[in-house]
């Protein structure tokens, strides 16, 4: 594969995942950082071998293709500075502020054949990749995606912070319009809510129930799907699926058998893997696993639950 020429915008702490990352990949040539605090920057620049600058504007001819890894109210303008530039952007979740913002990204990266990726990590946990060929028809979801309080990602409220991954998870494998949602959520560290819970009915009959917290004492990211014939566990933090089915007889009077099939899966770089299918992109010229329309689909509904808060 040709190598890319690559560079990160904004290096804070996601950030410098990003750049290590794209610093170790063979066919990526990191060639610079890019932050508003050169200390940061600096220290990321050293870190990574490569250069240090401070105005993202002063690289748009040097690269090939970005990730984007500012506060959320700078991805619009950071994002349409070089997808008008026809350079390729993976910019991290959610998507943009509003959907108008969203519309508009999305129609310059296909007008300038850019590809535009956005930056739902879990689409790589390898316990979600096996899930494909499992699910038939889902009927009901229960996610919940709980964690301790920590200071990154308040610049936005605990839907578009963490409820979002679900989010997107969920229109994806249900693959319908939304009819209708209940929401509730409460402020208890920050000035937006740090805890709510969504009640999703989508046209197609199928209901999610999604909670997500960030000022729990206990870490959790799992997801329970039911369907007509089993009951699927999807456990995101320890990396395992398992899979309930009604089996032959009864494992006592009148309680059916069960059949259950596990699966555990090793660690994985989650992000690396991300960024090797956005530069896969590039190369081939496919799709990116999450489009900037499935960016835009989870921002529609999280925005929508926001209406309910």
């Amino acid at each position: 594969m040709k190598r890319i020429r690559t560079a990160v915008i904004g290096v804070g702490y996601l950030g410098r995942f990003h750049a290590q990352k794209y610093a170790a990949i063979e066919h990526s040539d990191l060639v610079a950082v890019v932050d508003l605090d050169p200390q940061q920057g600096g220290r990321v620049a050293e870190e990574v071998g490569t250069r240090y600058c401070g105005d993202y504007r002063e690289i748009a001819d040097q690269v090939d293709a970005v990730s984007i890894v500012v506060p959320t109210n700078y991805h619009h303008e950071v994002a349409k500075f070089f997808l008008e530039r026809g350079k390729h952007v993976l910019l991290e979740k959610p998507i943009t502020r509003t959907l108008e913002e969203a519309d508009e990204l999305i129609r310059i990266a296909a007008a300038k054949g850019a590809v535009f990726q956005v930056g739902h990590l879990e689409r790589f946990n390898p316990a979600m990749a096996a899930l494909g060929g499992v699910l038939k028809e889902p009927r009901f979801i229960d996610a919940t995606r709980i964690g301790p309080f920590k200071a990154r990602g308040t610049d936005v409220n605990i839907v578009l912070d963490l409820m979002i991954h679900d989010i997107e998870i969920i229109q994806h494998l249900v693959g319908s319009n939304v009819a209708r949602i209940d929401a509730v959520g409460a402020p208890v560290f920050t000035a937006g809510e740090d805890i709510a819970n969504a009640r999703i009915v989508f046209e197609n009959g199928c209901v999610a129930n999604v909670t997500a917290s960030r000022v729990s004492f206990t870490s959790e990211r799992k997801m329970r799907i039911f369907q007509p014939d089993s009951y699927v566990v999807l456990d995101f933090q320890n990396r395992k699926l398992a899979v309930l089915r009604k089996g032959d007889g009864e494992s006592a009077p009148g309680v059916p058998a069960v059949d259950v099939s596990e699966q555990s899966f090793e660690q994985v770089d989650a992000l690396r893997l991300e960024i090797e299918a956005f530069l896969e992109s590039i190369a081939t010229g496919k799709a990116p696993v999450v489009t900037g329309e499935d960016g835009r689909k989870a921002l529609e509904i999280a925005l929508l639950i926001n209406k309910q808060l």
